[in-house]
């Protein structure tokens, strides 16, 4: 159930009361992703986030990282349904800056605008999906929340602006969704031409036994 952001009030704590929360957390902590407390009292930790993207993603070469024009290195793909990813962050880290961070990571060329980072909670027996203000902090959710993903997780999506807004892709990108376009087009022609010689094949041995002199 997807719901509009609740006005939740960032409450700011002591050092003292962060180092009491930071090591309960650690004691429930079961994968080892741990937070760590620094002495000028930021913190870091880790977070997951699931990929839950319907439209295709434009990912660099290694050989194309750090060129400002487009170039044929760049790719378009769907991402695996589901796909998790674990990010190292620290308490500072907004809700942009690890949409970003999370892209450079797996060096996705996509224009980080066109994702938006939610959480997702259980209240009350029933799971609920808020979209994050670019300004919150992930790891300080995560800490209030403990570590259990089934308590919160995080997961990235395109922004929900209704009809797909293609003007605000680039040309390169637009040409890589044509192309993966007729590559599912040409998949299921050729489907389809499997599925008919198959059933052709059966009826012409139906008529050949029918047609059999006996």
């Amino acid at each position: 159930k997807d719901v509009q952001k609740e006005r939740e009030p960032h409450v700011y704590l002591s050092k003292e009361e962060v180092k009491e929360k930071i090591q309960s957390y650690n004691s429930c902590v079961t994968d080892k992703l741990k937070m760590t407390l620094n002495a000028n009292g930021v913190y870091t930790g880790f977070i997951k986030v699931q990929m839950e993207l319907c439209r295709p993603i434009t990912v660099q070469s290694s050989q194309s990282q750090g060129r400002c024009a487009p170039s044929n290195q760049e790719t378009a793909f769907y991402l695996p349904d589901g796909c998790v990813n674990t990010l190292h962050i620290s308490s500072t880290n907004t809700v942009r800056e690890v949409i970003e961070a999370l892209l450079k990571k797996f060096f996705v060329a996509d224009n980080p605008a066109k994702f938006a980072l939610y959480k997702r909670c259980h209240k009350e027996d029933q799971v609920y999906t808020c979209k994050l203000s670019d300004r919150e902090h992930p790891l300080y959710l995560r800490l209030v929340a403990g570590p259990k993903t089934e308590m919160l997780s995080f997961v990235l999506r395109e922004h929900e602006t209704g009809e797909v807004m293609w003007e605000a892709f680039s040309i390169p990108e637009l040409q890589n969704f044509l192309r993966i376009l007729d590559k599912e087009e040409n998949d299921q022609l050729q489907i389809l031409k499997n599925r008919y010689a198959a059933y052709r094949g059966k009826l012409e041995e139906a008529l050949r036994g029918v047609l059999k002199p006996g």
